[in-house]
C-alpha cells in the first residue's frame, strides 16, 4: 500500500455526488440513514450512470500499474470500496475522497469491518456492527485503519526485503501506529494470502532487474531515449510498494546499494 495520488472530479460529478448524499443525510433517524445509503449506493453504482463512470475513470487513474487494487496492488480493481463503511458512516456514502478501487479478495474480508480509537478511552474498539445487533452509531474515535486516500501507508508499514515480504509495523510494539498497521495488515489479509508475498517476491527481482539493465544501458552511454523509456517501464511497473521499500532500504541491503549507487537518480522515480 502507497499514498494515492490527488485527483478530482468533474464539477457535473460531484454536484451529483452531493446531491445523493443530501438525500441521505435529510433523514433524521440513524437507522434510516443506514438503509438509504445500502440503497441509494446500490442504485447509483451502475454503468451507465455518468456519475459513476466519471468516478471509476478518476479511480481508475489513481491505480497502480493495469488499474490494480489500491491495498494489495496485485489483483485486479473492479470494485469501488468505501474506506469508511457506509453501513456504519452512512454520512460518507457518496463522499468522493471516501472511495478508491479495490479487489474482491481485499474488499470481502474488510467489508464492514472497522475499528476506532475511541475518543472516551484512547483504546481501540471495533465499531463493526453484528448481524441482527441493533443499528445505532459506532463510537466516535480516531479511526485504526490506514487509508490511502488520505495518507501514507509507507509511513506505517515496511516490507521485508530479506525473507517473507510480508508487511511489518514499523512503529515500536506499544505505539498507536503499530497497533493501526496491525490492524490494516490483518483486516486485508495482506500477509495470509501466499500468493501477495511471492507476487512481492517477485516484483522485487522485476525491479532489480529493470533497475540492471538501466545500469548496464548507462553504461554502454545508450540513446537518451532508450533510458527514458527503460525509466518509464520502472514507474509504470505493479507492487508500487516494493519499489518504495527498495528505495528507503537500499542502504541496508547490499545488491540494492551497488544498484543505486550506479544511478543514483533512480531513487526520485
Amino acid at each position: 500500500m502507497i499514498g494515492l495520488p490527488k485527483r478530482t472530479l468533474p464539477k457535473a460529478a460531484r454536484d451529483k455526488l452531493r446531491e445523493y448524499q443530501a438525500e441521505i443525510d435529510a433523514l433524521p433517524d440513524y437507522a434510516a440513514r443506514v438503509e438509504q445509503a445500502k440503497a441509494s449506493f446500490s442504485s447509483q453504482n451502475r454503468k451507465g450512470n455518468a456519475t459513476f463512470d466519471a468516478v471509476k475513470k478518476a479511480l481508475t487513474a489513481m491505480c497502480c500499474g493495469a488499474r490494480r487494487c489500491a491495498y494489495c496492488e496485485d489483483s485486479a480493481a473492479d470494485e469501488v470500496e468505501h474506506v469508511r463503511p457506509k453501513s456504519l458512516y452512512p454520512e460518507a456514502t457518496f463522499v468522493w475522497s471516501n472511495y478508491l478501487y479495490a479487489c474482491g479478495p481485499c474488499n470481502g474480508p474488510k467489508n464492514d469491518h472497522y475499528a476506532v480509537f475511541a475518543h472516551a478511552s484512547g483504546v481501540r474498539t471495533e465499531v463493526s456492527r453484528p448481524p441482527k445487533a441493533p443499528v445505532l452509531p459506532p463510537v466516535p474515535g480516531d479511526p485504526a485503519f490506514i487509508d490511502p486516500r488520505a495518507e501514507d501507508p509507507t509511513a506505517f508499514l515496511a516490507l521485508d526485503l530479506r525473507d517473507t515480504f510480508f508487511f511489518v509495523p514499523r512503529k515500536a510494539r506499544g505505539t498507536r501506529e503499530y497497533e493501526r498497521a496491525q490492524y490494516t495488515i490483518k483486516t486485508l489479509g495482506l500477509n495470509t494470502r501466499d500468493y501477495l508475498p511471492k507476487a512481492r517476491q517477485q516484483a522485487f527481482k522485476d525491479y532489480k532487474a529493470h533497475l540492471a539493465q538501466y545500469r548496464a544501458s548507462l553504461a554502454e552511454a545508450a540513446p537518451e531515449r532508450r533510458l527514458r523509456r527503460l525509466e518509464q517501464d520502472i514507474r509504470e511497473r505493479g507492487h508500487p510498494t516494493v519499489w518504495a521499500e527498495m528505495k528507503r532500504q537500499h542502504q541496508q541491503l547490499p545488491a540494492l546499494r551497488e544498484l543505486f549507487r550506479a544511478v543514483p537518480d533512480a531513487l526520485t522515480w
